[in-house]
C-alpha cells in the first residue's frame, strides 16, 4: 500500500515538472472584479443613478422614522399625564407607524437590491466582454478573477476599466 502511494506521488510530481515548460510560456492575467465594480466610472455612475432613483423613497422613510420618534418622545414625556384612552390611542398609532415603517423599509431594501443587481449585472456583462476582448487582442491564455497572490504586472484591472470608459 505504501509503495502505491509513493508511486502516485512520484507520478504527480513528474507530471508537474513535465508541465512546467508549458506553463512558462502561458500568459496569465488577473482582474480584480471587486475593485472594478467599486471604482470603475461606469459603476460609480450606476450607484449615483440608484441614489437619485431611490432618494424620494429614502426621504419618505426618514420622515416616517421621525414621526415615530416624535410620537415616542411625546408618549415618554406626557404618557403618565394623558388619559388612559389618549395614551392607548397614541400607543396604537405608534405601533401602526412602526409596522408601516418596517414594511416600507423592507420593500425599499428589496427594490433597491433588485435594481442594484440589475445594474451590476449589466456592468459585469460589459466587463466580461472587455476582458475577453483584451484577452484576444493581447493573446492571454488565462485570465482569473480570484487569486491568493498576483504579481502586479499580471493585473489588468486598470486596462479593463479603461476599456469600459474611465481610468
Amino acid at each position: 500500500m505504501m509503495k502505491f502511494k509513493q508511486l502516485v506521488v512520484s507520478l504527480i510530481l513528474a507530471s508537474a515538472f513535465a508541465a512546467a515548460p508549458a506553463l512558462a510560456n502561458t500568459k496569465i492575467g488577473f482582474v480584480n472584479t471587486e475593485r472594478l465594480l467599486r471604482e470603475a466610472p461606469l459603476s460609480i455612475a450606476a450607484q449615483k443613478k440608484l441614489e437619485r432613483e431611490f432618494a424620494g423613497r429614502d426621504q419618505e422613510l426618514q420622515k416616517l422614522a421621525k414621526q415615530a420618534r416624535d410620537l415616542q418622545a411625546q408618549l415618554d414625556k406626557d404618557g403618565v399625564t394623558m388619559s388612559d384612552s389618549d395614551r392607548k390611542s397614541k400607543e396604537r398609532d405608534l405601533n401602526n407607524l412602526n409596522l408601516e415603517l418596517q414594511r416600507k423599509g423592507r420593500e425599499f431594501r428589496e427594490d433597491l437590491n433588485l435594481r442594484r443587481n440589475e445594474e451590476l449585472g449589466q456592468i459585469q456583462e460589459r466587463a466580461r466582454k472587455a476582458i475577453q476582448d483584451i484577452a484576444k487582442t493581447e493573446k492571454f491564455d488565462l485570465i482569473v478573477e480570484q487569486a491568493v497572490y498576483v504579481d502586479p504586472k499580471n493585473d489588468i484591472t486598470d486596462r479593463v476599466m479603461k476599456a469600459l470608459g474611465g481610468k
